[in-house]
């Protein structure tokens, strides 16, 4: 039986399970977000797309199976489709990635958390913090929906205002996802806005406070001064006057300063 060589071979195996790798780990990434409690992605991955790859692979591989069970040489043109069919669904997902935020899930929640910390010391009297939920409420609009899925369905924001914090909230059972947890120092000079959401880096899973390595991501809203405080100058001392010169400039004449001496 006359096989290709073992370089066509084992080329035509990487392809394999790049193809496998790539659009397999994407159709179960999409099967899981449409039924996941909480997923990181800011709309539903499409199925349809790794399912028409994966066909693609399945029928590709049938030929290359032909061709080695028929005893076909290097020469026979089926041993190339795989790579083919690889570079093809590469260049064919780089142009749809030029449509899709770059951006993954934990970063644009960061960003969210960020503009409501600045909005929220808008409202700051130059001394203490918001703290009426009915002040902070409206907030909520001007943010771009929480970038997770609940069940398929994106998450949208909620809030929840705690007094008399002594730190940020670190465990939050029993709230969804997208809730803003905004606690409120005693003294109201500090408050910890913490966000329902995913662990960063984990893709799937429960609701927990939003956190990097093990820390909760935490915004701290503190008291900004009104602006027309912040752009009063500051006042300076005045200059001490000089003191007055003890002759008259007039009378700087060296026969008014002292005699003139007897020839």
């Amino acid at each position: 039986m006359k096989l290709p060589s073992l370089k066509t071979l084992l080329g035509n195996a990487a392809c394999l399970l790049a193809l496998v790798w790539l659009y397999g780990g994407d159709l179960l990434d999409a099967s899981r977000a449409r039924n996941a409690e909480v997923s990181a992605f800011t709309a539903l991955p499409s199925l349809v797309w790794p399912a028409v790859v994966l066909a693609a692979t399945v029928g590709v591989l049938g030929v290359v199976l032909w061709g080695l069970v028929r005893g076909r040489g290097e020469d026979f043109k089926g041993y190339r489709l795989l790579p083919i069919l690889l570079l093809c669904a590469l260049f064919a997902g780089l142009v749809r990635a030029e449509n899709e935020v770059p951006l993954r899930s934990e970063e644009l929640a960061a960003m969210a958390l960020s503009q409501f910390e600045e909005r929220a010391k808008a409202l700051s009297d130059g001394r203490t913090v918001p703290a009426d939920p009915a002040v902070l409420q409206p907030l909520l609009a001007e943010l771009e929906p929480p970038p997770y899925l609940v069940r398929g369905q994106r998450a949208a924001w909620s809030l929840q205002v705690r007094q008399q914090c002594e730190g940020p909230v670190q465990e939050a059972p029993g709230l969804t996802v997208g809730t803003l947890v905004y606690c409120v120092a005693a003294d109201r000079q500090t408050a910890w806005v913490s966000l329902v959401a995913l662990p960063a880096g984990e893709r799937f899973g429960h609701p927990a406070v939003l956190s990097v390595d093990g820390q909760a991501h935490v915004a701290v809203v503190q008291p900004t001064l009104p602006e027309e405080e912040a752009g009063e100058p500051l006042a300076l001392p005045l200059a001490p006057e000089p003191p007055e010169p003890a002759v008259a400039p007039e009378d700087t004449d060296a026969g008014a300063l002292a005699p003139a001496p007897t020839p």
